[in-house]
């Protein structure tokens, strides 16, 4: 039975990894910073395989000591991070916070790691924000160009990874993911926070009138090529996840209206753009595709119904639920 470590577990990202992983047969060792939240957040706890899931909460930044306890007593095979500072617009408000999980912290993480000689892969899951606002589908190779602290800091700790990489033979592959969504999404993301307005009656809030571009992604999907990728990904390689599918963020909650039965002008308001936000980036994922057989199986409108669905199977807990982004330091 293959051992997953899987850091930053609580995330949408991380606990539907989780899920596909124990789907897979692995036991999975999930550590997160906070506590679980309310299940229905927590695909890997409503399958029937919650009994190789086991959850330590500790801080990369405050805990390395009990994190790396937990792995070199585990000797997983793997360890893939999504444990990251991850909001955009946030990150001007205390860069420093980012810069010390993003860049700092996951240094130190790298430093432990390289010395372990049972790890076969660890899989780090990094951003296209590095790359900035693209022109076209770019590849794997595409200079850096980040345009926020957010994505400064995830370029710095891309790039320290890679000097461990070269350096030690730390076994690392990255992923760099389209915008990903899916049921039990945080509900401050732009899916489950239009569904959730319209169910409420509230104002959806479309920055700069919604006219920056973007590809989505179903977590399922993603979830399938994370794993391809940390079984089979050449290490030392980046891999794009994402689809061809391009839309606007208008068009996205237009979508959303139109399956809902709402008009979009009766549910949004436009507002002021972020600061630094990009206009479009979009992920060539041919190299997936060629060299570990990965496809989408999820289409957009099947994967916006599911969310809707989701939403509404559980709108008693979710209107209790923040919708609203906390940042924790």
């Amino acid at each position: 039975m293959t051992t997953v470590v899987v850091l930053g577990s609580n995330s949408f990202s991380g606990a539907s990894f989780s899920a596909f992983a124990l789907e897979e047969g692995a036991d999975v060792i999930g550590i997160s910073r906070s506590p679980e939240p309310n299940r229905v957040f927590l695909p890997y706890r409503r399958g029937g395989q919650q009994e190789r899931f086991r959850f330590v909460r500790a801080d990369l930044n405050h805990d390395l000591d009990a994190v790396m306890s937990v792995i070199e007593a585990e000797k997983p095979a793997y360890v893939v991070n999504f444990a990251a500072q991850s909001m955009v617009a946030q990150s001007w408000d205390h860069p420093e916070h980012w810069f010390q999980t993003n860049a700092v912290a996951t240094t130190m993480l790298f430093d432990r790691l390289r010395r372990l000689d049972f790890l076969r892969r660890y899989v780090h899951v990094t951003t296209p924000e590095v790359y900035g606002s693209t022109e076209g589908f770019i590849r794997e190779d595409a200079p850096l160009n980040p345009s926020t602290p957010y994505a400064v800091s995830r370029a710095a700790g891309d790039m320290s990874l890679k000097t461990f990489a070269e350096a030690y033979g730390l076994p690392a592959v990255s992923t760099r993911a389209a915008n990903v969504y899916g049921p039990g999404q945080q509900l401050y993301r732009i899916i489950p926070r239009t569904i959730l307005c319209v169910r409420t009656g509230r104002k959806l809030q479309l920055h700069g009138g919604g006219y920056s571009e973007r590809s989505f992604i179903h977590i399922r999907d993603v979830a399938d090529a994370t794993w391809r990728i940390m079984l089979d990904g050449v290490v030392g390689e980046t891999f794009h996840i994402s689809t061809a599918e391009v839309l606007s963020i208008r068009e996205l909650v237009q979508r959303i209206c139109d399956l809902m039965g709402v008009a979009i002008d009766e549910v949004t308001e436009v507002v002021g753009d972020r600061l630094g936000k990009d206009s479009t980036y979009l992920l060539d994922s041919s190299k997936l595709r060629d060299t570990l057989g990965w496809a989408e199986k999820v289409g957009l409108d099947d994967g916006l119904a599911e969310c809707v669905a989701w939403v509404d199977d559980n709108l008693a807990v979710l209107t209790n639920e923040n919708a609203d982004y906390r940042h924790k330091p």
